[in-house]
């Protein structure tokens, strides 16, 4: 694993990180139990709450005024199934009103299962149909390189996600573009729908894999905002892309979730509901 930033994050950052990240927890719940549907995904967005915290509050340069503008850095949720985290990110940072969160799945509503592109939304790409998500962030990268912009592109994946082969075409394709202003995270969660990894189909070390195509990798606590903030922060060491794999835990902060692939779909009902609540607690 290649070395990055040790130093000690500003206390105020982490504060912040870590109050958007709780803010996005509640407002999962209340969408998927608003929605009372099996494709709320609650596990996989839970997972993945403390990543999209660090980048939406504190990384990424974003104008909620002009959504269009073009030196915005850019998230690209590949495992769409996971955007009840996208969701409240964006309803955090200003992009998506409580009222229009708690439309999730209705009919009428632009916020679905999966993201579909918009951007006055801050919604940059219609993802979910896995593997795809890394070729468009190269597209991004390259064309911010050939303009001469200073843009970042933020994509994740899932593990399971990464038993697609369009994956590790893109994963070839970015270090030979030096591309060094993309980074891959994956959301090491150890499960993909039907079951666990390990029993579908073993990634092993997925880090070594990024770094045998010539990526910067970084492993970190994928529920550490200050391990995830140093991480996207940090300089690159050489002119390549960065891949951070996060290790993180499938429905974390929910007890009844944590660890049990049964909730990729399972119904947060009304009792589930009010325990996941009063598990809340601030940082």
């Amino acid at each position: 694993m290649e070395e990055y930033s040790e130093e000690t994050v500003d206390q105020n950052i982490v504060n912040t990180i870590r109050q958007f990240a709780l803010s996005q927890r509640r407002q999962i719940y209340d969408m998927a139990h608003a929605a009372g549907a099996d494709s709320a995904h609650i596990g996989g967005a839970l997972s993945l709450v403390e990543v999209t915290a660090t980048l939406f509050s504190s990384v990424m340069k974003i104008d909620r005024s002009d959504p269009h503008w073009t030196q915005r850095d850019r998230f690209i949720l590949s495992k769409g199934h996971g955007v009840l985290s996208y969701y409240t990110a964006l309803a955090e940072v200003g992009f998506i009103t409580r009222e229009e969160l708690m439309t999730f799945e209705k009919d009428g509503s632009f916020l679905l299962g999966h993201p579909v592109i918009n951007r006055d939304k801050g919604i940059e790409f219609s993802t979910g149909s896995l593997g795809m998500g890394l070729s468009l962030g190269l597209g991004l990268a390259l064309t911010a390189k050939r303009r001469k912009m200073d843009n970042k592109i933020f994509v994740a994946l899932g593990d399971g996600e990464c038993n697609e082969g369009s994956v590790w075409e893109a994963a070839m394709a970015a270090p030979q573009h030096k591309l060094d202003n993309i980074t891959c995270i994956v959301d090491r969660n150890g499960f993909q729908q039907t079951g666990s990894n390990e029993d579908i189909m073993s990634l092993g070390d997925v880090g070594a894999k990024f770094r045998s195509f010539g990526w910067q990798v970084l492993e970190v606590d994928g529920h550490d905002v200050e391990q995830l903030y140093r991480a996207f922060t940090s300089h690159h060491i050489r002119a390549v892309p960065r891949a951070v794999i996060a290790k993180t835990i499938k429905g974390k902060g929910f007890s009844e979730a944590e660890g049990d692939n049964a909730w990729h779909h399972k119904i947060l009902t009304g009792k589930l509901y009010d325990q996941a609540v009063n598990e809340l607690e601030p940082e």
